[in-house]
């Protein structure tokens, strides 16, 4: 049975998840304010730059925050940023307790914030969900404890994992319903990243189509607000700038050429970034690092299988999002990934996190295990 404390962090952490599309670079943070069993007032982190959650929830409370609790998904801030402290609103609002989910991975804060409220005499406690939590902010986590972006890479395949004819015809392998969920998944990334091949066969945008995300209209408008970056990975520069992906806006384009060609790319808007490579082929980890100095928090990875399977031989996933489709393309389509193995003992082990229905589909999310790849 669920604890009054564990049931106010659970309204609190599906509050934060409604910042799920908007809040790049920071992270998911949703606040509850209860006093005497009843919850005086809530919010959520919108928009980097805009009011945190505990001063969304302490604005709606008023007076009645003194002496109550404040559950927080997220260890208050003890910084000063683009906002004020949060540690110093909860402070000041007179509340007697603060419930955390988890204390805040950001070096500038990493226990102060909690530290800053134990001081003023408010009882603390953290560690309440805080799995959930953390798999809410995954990506802020890793960027802060690792410097690198947690790193999804999305499949769609047919149930013998095919991907594409040989010709390399795919549209559309599977349903509006799983496209519309791919929808969601750029919308939530901070980078969409492709190959050159995938924007040259499929003619790609990467944009986030908001007619398709099924968010209702709050969460949509919010999604419009912060696109996220489309990233090519060309390292020999082979895609012309005529082709509809940057036509779409403004890109990033990761290569190994020379970089005298970044007058051409700036003058459309777009930026040429110069990554070490091997054979015309980008430094993959180099790419990430830098996306992650840049604020990167999560990066979806939507290529063909050489790039894909780069990622996967690289020990740089951390996510795989399946899209399977009742659905046979035979033995001459495409693989699923370019990951060439000679033995069983080679295959890289997974673990299966979830699976469900999309549509006639089906959605595998699916893990490595540790020291798998």
């Amino acid at each position: 049975m669920m604890s009054s404390d564990q049931a106010y962090m659970a309204r609190a952490l599906e509050l934060a998840r409604k910042g799920l599309y908007s809040t790049h670079p920071n992270p998911r943070v949703g606040c509850v304010i209860v006093r005497d069993g009843t919850i005086v007032g809530e919010g959520w982190h919108a928009r980097a730059g805009e009011p945190h959650a505990e001063v969304h929830a302490l604005r709606q409370a008023g007076e009645r925050a003194r002496g109550a609790t404040a559950y927080v998904t997220l260890e208050p801030c003890s910084h000063h940023g683009r906002t004020g402290p949060c540690a110093e609103a909860l402070v000041a609002a007179g509340v007697s307790r603060v419930v955390a989910a988890m204390q805040d991975p950001n070096p500038q804060v990493a226990g102060n914030g909690l530290l800053r409220l134990m001081n003023a005499g408010i009882a603390v406690s953290s560690g309440v969900l805080e799995a959930e939590a953390r798999q809410l902010n995954a990506g802020f986590i890793k960027r802060m404890e690792h410097g690198l972006p947690f790193v999804r890479v999305k499949l769609a395949m047919s149930l013998d994992g095919r991907t594409a004819m040989a010709s390399g015809e795919s549209q559309w392998i599977t349903g509006p319903a799983a496209r519309s969920a791919v929808q969601r998944l750029r919308a939530q990334a901070s980078v969409v990243l492709t190959g050159a091949d995938t924007v040259l066969a499929d003619d790609a945008r990467l944009t986030v189509r908001v007619d398709e995300l099924a968010l209702g209209a709050e969460l949509s408008a919010l999604a419009q607000t912060r696109p996220p970056l489309r990233v090519l990975v060309d390292g020999r520069l082979r895609v012309p700038l005529s082709v509809p992906f940057f036509q779409a806006g403004p890109a990033l384009v990761a290569t190994c050429a020379a970089a005298s060609a970044r007058d051409r790319y700036q003058g459309d808007g777009h930026e040429l970034l110069a990554v070490p490579g091997n054979n015309g082929h980008v430094d993959l980890r180099k790419l990430i690092l830098e996306l992650a100095a840049r604020g990167a928090n999560e990066v979806l990875v939507e290529a063909g299988p050489r790039l894909a399977g780069a990622f996967a031989r690289a020990g740089l996933v951390d996510e795989y999002q399946l899209f399977v489709a009742p659905k046979l393309l035979g033995s001459s389509a495409r693989p699923l990934l370019d990951l060439p193995l000679a033995k069983m003992a080679e295959a890289p082990e997974l673990k299966i996190t979830d699976i469900r229905a999309v549509g006639d589909d089906w959605r595998i999310t699916a893990v490595p295990l540790p020291g798998a790849e």
